[in-house]
């Protein structure tokens, strides 16, 4: 049986890539663990879901973050994803020069209505190697959130699930309360 290697691709490639227009817009594509993915479509219930949460969010931490939707985060080495909502630190340029990377994000959640295996695993890996410290799963289907805490190498050490009657506290905003429902539409 013949095997063949994986050619993997580091966050600078990538760039180079976009910037000379080997990939493009309408590509659609993110770069995760070193491969290119091709980005799932989206379905009303989850665009319907990443508005409301989003809107949600910078009604409650106004002047504290800022909530990045569906925008790219640098996760070096070969790292950037487009994760559905990212509460970042201000940056009064609004990373006009660079993307945020770990050290700027509090919280990031994906919505998943079709990729809620892949958000959890994969996903999970690559934010958890970053150490981003608080994830959110955004389970449309069953309206409850994975939250995942904790990380360590390349796994998190917690992950509860919370229902929509349930609320939740960034771990960035302690004294902020989150209705789980009010994320939802």
């Amino acid at each position: 049986m013949t095997t063949t290697d994986v050619r993997l691709w580091t966050v600078d490639e990538y760039h180079r890539m976009l910037e000379t227009e080997i990939l493009t817009t309408d590509d659609q594509v993110e770069l995760i663990a070193g491969q290119i993915i091709q980005m799932s479509p989206q379905l009303p219930p989850h665009a319907a879901t990443t508005q409301c949460a989003s809107d949600y969010l910078r009604e409650l931490i106004p002047g504290q973050a800022i909530i990045r939707v569906q925008l790219p985060i640098t996760l070096r080495p070969n790292s950037e994803p487009e994760p559905d909502i990212a509460v970042v630190r201000i940056n009064f340029r609004r990373y006009q020069d660079n993307h945020p990377t770990s050290d700027d994000i509090f919280l990031l959640i994906e919505v998943a209505s079709t990729t809620l295996n892949s958000d959890r695993n994969l996903k999970s890996r690559i934010y958890a190697q970053a150490n981003i410290p608080d994830y959110w799963v955004l389970d449309v289907n069953n309206r409850q959130i994975y939250v995942f805490r904790q990380p360590q190498d390349a796994s998190y050490q917690q992950e509860i699930v919370l229902k929509e009657n349930d609320t939740i506290s960034l771990l960035a905003f302690p004294e902020i309360t989150v209705p789980v429902a009010q994320l939802f539409p």
